[in-house]
């Protein structure tokens, strides 16, 4: 559905994206996840149409994507990063206002606010004045714009932030409804891994303007040399077994406690095995499968929030 063909974007001397390659499926929840400065944003605006790439193309159903295709660039709606609204105004007038500049009928736009907000769960409010609602009533209102003319794909750019959990989760349910029930594809950027895990099918990870690793998540943990980790606490006894320990993989010594990233061809039960007839309870051990903030730091030597 979207292609994604060798995108060069340069702004003066600073490469944002690099020769980037992706492809988005229709219906899809996909995932860009990356530190800030990644050149996630910039990906967003060239799917937009708001910049076009130095070198590459990106296509919609065959059609490109560029600031003169604006047949194309209707397919799209974008909640930027940056919220998008007026203040001063209603959430009501704000949507009138942007459903305007895609010369919706009236008759139409006014359904279309109606639906939408009642769905984000903002009907109520849709005479307040936009300044008096929280970030995250902000950041739902920012989403419903973007979706007043019922694009085929809603590009979210890091939607969450500065919001509450609770708004959070709110925006994670409304996100996933209109994915499920209106078919409508989500790309979504975000430094936080517990988002891409939680929402996304498939993922690309991106630093310094590269896609360095996609997939699902279990395909993309599946590039990591170990599955498992366990964390052992300090003590007398924890220390005795660090010898045997080392056959199960690589020991890495904390302040008040040991990892073992386990790799190799045995039986967990020869893990636990040890333990017992060392007498190590398992109040003191934690076993714990690996995530995609550690894949990134095998991958770049950096954790996502460095």
């Amino acid at each position: 559905m979207i292609q994604i063909k060798n995108i060069t974007k340069r702004y003066k001397n600073i490469t944002a994206l690099d020769d980037v390659s992706l492809e988005i499926k229709s219906g899809e929840f996909f995932g860009l996840l990356g530190p800030n400065g990644a050149g996630k944003s910039t990906l967003m605006s060239l799917l937009s149409g708001y910049l076009d790439a130095d070198e590459g193309t990106i296509t919609f159903k065959d059609s490109i994507i560029s600031r003169d295709s604006m047949k194309v660039r209707k397919k799209f709606g974008l909640a930027p990063q940056s919220l998008a609204l007026y203040e001063d105004i209603s959430a009501e007038a704000n949507l009138k206002i942007f459903g305007s500049m895609y010369l919706m009928n009236k008759d139409i736009l006014k359904a279309a606010i109606e639906e939408k907000l009642y769905t984000a769960g903002l009907f109520e409010r849709k005479k307040d004045i936009v300044k008096t609602f929280s970030g995250g009533m902000k950041r739902r209102l920012n989403l419903v714009a973007a979706l007043l003319h019922s694009p085929k794909v809603l590009l979210c750019d890091e939607p969450t932030v500065g919001v509450d959990p609770q708004s959070r989760n709110a925006i994670f349910d409304y996100l996933q409804k209109i994915n499920k029930e209106e078919n409508i594809t989500v790309i979504y950027t975000t430094h936080y891994m517990e988002e891409a895990e939680r929402l996304c099918k498939r993922i690309a990870i991106i630093d310094m303007g590269k896609i360095i690793a996609q997939g699902t998540k279990d395909e993309l943990l599946n590039l990591l040399p170990y599955k498992e980790e366990i964390f052992i606490g300090k003590n007398e006894k924890t220390k005795s077994v660090l010898d045997s320990l080392g056959k199960f993989g690589e020991i890495i010594e904390h302040a008040e406690q040991y990892e073992v990233k386990l790799q190799g061809d045995f039986k967990l039960s020869d893990v636990f095995k040890l333990f017992e007839d060392s007498g190590i309870g398992y109040s003191n051990i934690d076993f714990r499968k690996p995530t995609l903030e550690e894949l990134f730091l095998n991958l770049t030597g950096r954790r996502l929030r460095d």
